[in-house]
């Protein structure tokens, strides 16, 4: 790994420990030459999953995508950020557990939505207006109804 400060390759792990629910291992480094301490996550690499949109076009899975559009739906409520990335973990080991090479990208929104509906209603039904493309109010006090339903 090289220092960030003074661009030496030596360093030493001086802590280690697992991160975000077991799935990653945080590292806590020293360089040798400049004593500057540092961290570095690792990861396993998943295979390249891709996301056949409704359109059949399909994209690289992103998990920054995924976390955006969660920000969005949480923008203004009661939900932390630390909620917000717990939830995108859960969603995306989920779908890499589930999943090989593709993925549909409606199990993707379906799982947020299932997910959102148990943290804040109020971001679910945001999300699934933008999800499920409501193009009438008509379309979006219906959700809200079947929202209530479900309580």
């Amino acid at each position: 790994m090289r220092c960030i400060k003074c661009g030496c390759e030596e360093d030493k792990v001086i802590d280690s420990r697992t991160a975000r629910g077991g799935t990653t291992i945080r590292r806590r480094r020293e360089c040798l030459a400049c004593g500057y301490r540092f961290t570095t996550y690792e990861e396993i690499e998943h295979e390249e999953l891709m996301v056949i949109k409704r359109d059949a076009r399909s994209e690289e899975f992103s998990r920054e995508k995924l976390l955006s559009g969660l920000k969005k739906a949480c923008q203004k409520r009661p939900v932390s950020p630390k909620v917000i990335e717990e939830l995108v973990d859960r969603i995306v080991e989920d779908i890499n557990t589930k999943y090989d090479r593709e993925v549909p990208s409606m199990a993707i929104g379906e799982r947020v939505m299932e997910e959102l509906r148990q943290i804040d209603q109020v971001a679910y039904v945001r999300f699934a207006s933008v999800y499920r493309r409501f193009r009438e109010a008509t379309e979006f006090v219906q959700e809200v109804k079947r929202l209530e339903e479900l309580k």
